[in-house]
């Protein structure tokens, strides 16, 4: 996986929480999901398999069935604004699942997002999604607040979707 296929310079800073690159906008949205093995058992996979964001309502296209690096996945909002990117780096730990991705040449931003499941030692389950990004096509840069606003409750709504997913067994609505 060559960093020269990225669009951003510091593939695989979501590994680390609160990074964020000059010039990018940072953003961290933590979820409770639940409590216990079976919510996080249900919320890892469902991560790893793209299911949370098919859930959501948005097309998915990946190279694999499961998140990892290498993996391409191209997003598809609204049924027409397609984001492709490609997964950085992955982690499946007994209480710490998830991956990451970047953002490759047409997507409308530039940076990495992360969505982590974990488990805390209290049984508490949480999906983080954890970004860096700033505005790559004319429409994002226009968008200005409002995009941003738009990433924010995307965000939030992984963590509902995914919070259903994992409790109810349902398909996230």
């Amino acid at each position: 996986m060559s960093s020269e296929d990225f669009t951003y310079a510091d593939v695989g800073a979501t590994r680390e929480e609160h990074f964020c690159p000059p010039g990018f906008h940072p953003m961290n949205v933590r979820t409770r999901l639940g409590e216990g093995e079976e919510v996080f058992r249900r919320a890892s996979e469902a991560v790893l398999t793209w299911e949370m964001h098919r859930a959501m309502g948005v097309g998915v296209d990946a190279s694999a069935e499961r998140a990892a690096p290498g993996v391409d996945v191209t997003v598809t909002l609204a049924g027409m604004i397609k984001a492709p990117c490609r997964v950085v780096w992955t982690v499946e730990e007994p209480r710490r699942v998830g991956w990451a991705y970047g953002t490759l040449t047409g997507h409308p931003e530039s940076g990495e997002e992360s969505f982590v499941v974990d488990r805390t030692g209290d049984g508490t389950v949480w999906l983080t999604v954890n970004a860096f990004s700033k505005p790559a096509k004319w429409y994002a840069r226009a968008g200005g607040l409002a995009t941003r606003g738009f990433q924010h409750a995307y965000a939030r709504r992984c963590g509902t979707v995914l919070r259903n997913l994992a409790t109810q067994g349902g398909d996230g609505t």
